[in-house]
């Protein structure tokens, strides 16, 4: 059974962690080099494969006592907090341009950049500590993947006029004040459980 205020809440912490990432503006120069449903396959394959490992890593984790759990989660969003709160902004890499615009071409450009990037990624590392915190597989995967898919259709689609209208530097704040509320929340449930 999904539980929709897990999912939801997975969705909007996800959603605004990923939205800063350079991942999101990769998608976005992809987007803008290629055909977009083309790109949009490829990437979204790469972030279900990188939810269905967090959660599997996070699974794990709820087989320590919840008090561990709990507070390792929360040492974690803490950290993932001030990772936020203290990145500097980079440069965009420069991404290869396919010889031409096969379906795989740019599917497998989308796949491995993604792959690559996000590997180890603090959305990644936030939806193990988000299995790991609510036992819910089912409906953390599906929020973190609706999240990430959804930060990559606005990166390809409509990236550049989010960026215009929302300062990245705002929802940067709000995702670290996201994290930050649920590592507190988390290390209180470790002390007091």
């Amino acid at each position: 059974m999904i539980s929709i205020t897990v999912l939801a809440l997975v969705f909007g912490v996800i959603f605004l962690a990923e939205l800063p990432d350079k991942t999101a503006l990769a998608g976005l120069v992809l987007g803008t080099r290629y055909r977009a449903s083309y790109v949009f396959a490829g990437v979204s394959a790469a972030f279900l494969l990188h939810v269905v490992l967090a959660v599997a890593a996070g699974s794990l984790l709820t087989l320590l006592p919840r008090q561990i759990v709990h507070g390792i989660t929360g040492v974690l969003f803490l950290g993932g907090a001030a990772v936020l709160l203290l990145k500097k902004d980079e440069d965009d890499e420069e991404i290869r341009r396919p010889e031409n615009q096969s379906f795989w071409k740019v599917f497998s450009t989308g796949f491995m950049l993604i792959l690559v990037a996000e590997c180890g990624d603090l959305t990644q590392i936030m939806t193990a500590n988000l299995a790991a915190r609510y036992n819910d597989p089912l409906s953390v995967g599906l929020g973190a993947v609706l999240g990430l898919w959804a930060v990559a259709g606005l990166g390809i689609v409509g990236g550049k006029a989010l960026m215009k209208r929302v300062p990245l530097q705002l929802i940067t704040k709000i995702a670290a004040l996201l994290m930050l509320g649920l590592g507190v929340w988390s290390l209180f449930e470790a002390v007091v459980a």
